[in-house]
């Protein structure tokens, strides 16, 4: 059952088109938005999240037309935009009780249950009552996962959720959530490969505005099939290599460097071709190697 469908959407912003005829379909659980810095990614999370108005298509959200039923929507979701911010005069707990009275959790004793949970999942209980003007920007960034969390919604938006959150805090938010999507929507949106490796099963990679791949991860690795190839060069060589291919990564190994690259044919007789991955996939599709 798809949750989300996403039919023809466009956006423009003065003459500049943002989104171009957008057609999605997302099912409960974890869903991957990837694509790099101005690819059109926030555009689309702000429609979703009612935020932003459309032209032209369809939006569908469990059941609701965006277009029609926003109020209904809102209810429903949990957001965090690219660029989060909160009063700073607030502590934590005082921020997320603000945030709950506006998910209509009323009833004060359920509000701070839901409160505590989401400090504790975000790891910000010792914290909870010191002014947010104290957090470090990773904390501010944990601050605004649990505000999207509050309320049990059945839709999360996060926007680049991992930015500024050291390398435990990111395990940590990969493990919870993946725990929440086996009961709702998640809809993450990153440039980072490997928050999309490491949680999502299906992925969209947008470019320029427009849908370059929709599919399962395994099968936007295998996007770049017999285009990954690895070789051996003289590290002086580095250069003209780099005019040459488009370098997915290298490594030095005494005078010498090791190469990863993405060709349609190899690039050296002495090229290995070598098992794709997320990552090369994706980078074959946005740089138009494959389609």
């Amino acid at each position: 059952m798809y949750t989300i469908k996403i039919a023809g959407i466009n956006k423009t912003y003065r003459s500049f088109q943002a989104l171009k005829d957008i057609h999605l379909q997302i099912e409960t659980g974890l869903f991957g938005l990837l694509g790099p810095n101005g690819a059109g990614k926030t555009t689309l999370m702000k429609i979703l999240s009612t935020i932003l108005p459309y032209k032209d298509g369809d939006i569908t959200i469990y059941d609701y037309d965006l277009a029609k039923e926003g109020d209904q929507i809102r209810g429903i979701l949990g957001y965090l935009p690219q660029n989060f911010h909160a009063p700073l005069q607030f502590t934590g707990k005082e921020f997320l009780h603000y945030v709950g009275s506006m998910k209509r959790l009323t009833q004060p004793k359920e509000r701070s249950q839901q409160v505590e949970r989401v400090l504790d999942e975000m790891n910000l209980l010792p914290h909870a009552d010191k002014k947010i003007k104290s957090y470090s920007g990773g904390m501010k960034r944990r601050l605004g996962i649990a505000q999207a969390l509050l309320g049990n919604p059945k839709l999360i938006i996060l926007d680049e959720p991992t930015a500024g959150l050291d390398p435990s805090e990111r395990i940590r938010f990969r493990n919870l959530i993946e725990k929440k999507s086996k009961d709702c929507t998640i809809l993450l949106s990153t440039h980072i490969i490997s928050d999309i490796e490491s949680s999502c099963e299906k992925v969209a990679v947008v470019n320029h505005g427009q849908v370059l791949f929709q599919g399962m991860t395994s099968a936007l690795a295998q996007k770049a099939r017999n285009c990954i190839w690895e070789f051996q060069m003289p590290y002086a060589e580095y250069d003209h290599v780099a005019r040459e291919h488009l370098i997915i990564s290298s490594r030095r190994e005494m005078n010498h460097a090791v190469f990863r690259v993405i060709a349609k044919e190899p690039p050296y007789t002495h090229a290995a071709a070598v098992q794709p991955t997320i990552e090369d996939g994706y980078m074959a599709v946005i740089n138009g190697v494959v389609v």
